[in-house]
């Protein structure tokens, strides 16, 4: 999908010298995956002690 972002130019600069050969693109669209990646593991983080888990923990380690 095209769209017109208006970006900071010195934060875009900055992060290009660690893009290492990187489009633009190639840039923005990691750090939206990165920024959906972290998102989500806080929300799962924030559940954490509150579902319970019924099982054999030895049970699922015999198997292969």
């Amino acid at each position: 999908m095209r769209t017109t972002l208006n970006i900071d130019d010195e934060a875009l600069k900055a992060a290009m010298v660690f893009a290492e050969g990187r489009t633009k693109t190639e840039l923005i669209n990691e750090a939206l995956r990165r920024f959906a990646r972290a998102r989500r593991r806080k929300e799962l983080l924030s559940m954490r002690g509150s579902l319970s888990w019924q099982g054999d923990i030895d049970d699922l380690r015999k198997r292969s």
